[in-house]
């Protein structure tokens, strides 16, 4: 018989997607298209930890200052969640410093459950299917080489008009790896009843029609059919 607390986490209207990888795997991208199509409402996790991040850097502390950490995260609003300097090196960095913070993950952990539980959600994270939700009815593992992580986000910032060394970018995605997959909470890695898709040599359109393949695999008619309206991201 499962306690009160694990029956707690399991959802408890419509289904809930978790989307886990590495940066710069096309994780987000693909939950916002599996939202899409299946009718689900969408919220960027990572968000969370960037815009806390922020906060923090924001009043001249250090991202690993849990006190200042943790205050920041409870003080945050849905106005932080728009925020134009929330990619990038820097908040890339601090958003995984603060994640690695117990007191922020917990005080972030009650909006992420309460948002999935009500109606349903693909939510896109690095512990969504370990902590967040480990009852979701389907978990995605998304990753791809570092190499061609790196490629598309050097790819992503030239395109926003950032410069950009890709050797440095290739280090800041190995060094976010060890950060993220070494903290002492929630570390990133598959859930062990997630799919795992591994995107290198595949395209935008392949690697959605394989997620979307591998969700209905694993959840059949639980979710509705492609084409069915969306909750537009953000939907508190």
């Amino acid at each position: 018989m499962r306690s009160p607390e694990e029956a707690d986490l399991r959802p408890r209207h419509g289904t809930v997607i978790a989307v886990d990888g590495p940066a710069a795997a096309g994780k987000g991208t693909l939950a916002r298209r599996l939202a899409a199509a299946l009718g689900l409402p969408y919220l960027d996790t990572g968000l969370l930890y960037r815009a806390v991040g922020r906060r923090v850097l924001d009043v001249g502390a250090d991202p690993r200052d849990a006190t200042v950490a943790e205050a920041e995260a409870r003080a945050l609003t849905a106005a932080d969640l728009e925020r134009s300097d929330l990619r990038g090196p820097m908040a890339d960095m601090a958003a995984s410093a603060v994640a690695a913070i117990p007191a922020v993950r917990a005080a972030l952990l009650d909006f992420q459950r309460d948002f999935g539980r009500s109606r349903g959600a693909v939510l896109d994270g690095r512990d969504i299917g370990t902590v967040v939700f480990p009852h979701a009815q389907a978990k995605l593992f998304v990753t791809a080489s570092v190499e061609e992580r790196a490629r598309r986000r050097f790819l992503e910032l030239r395109g926003r008009g950032v410069a950009a060394d890709p050797a440095q970018v290739e280090a800041e995605i190995r060094d976010r790896d060890a950060q993220d997959a070494n903290r002492p909470v929630a570390p990133l890695k598959p859930a062990e009843d997630a799919m795992v898709l591994d995107t290198t040599a595949l395209d935008a359109e392949a690697a959605f029609a394989a997620a979307l393949e591998l969700v209905r695999e694993r959840v059949g008619q639980a979710v509705p059919e492609r084409g069915k309206p969306t909750v537009a991201n953000g939907d508190r």
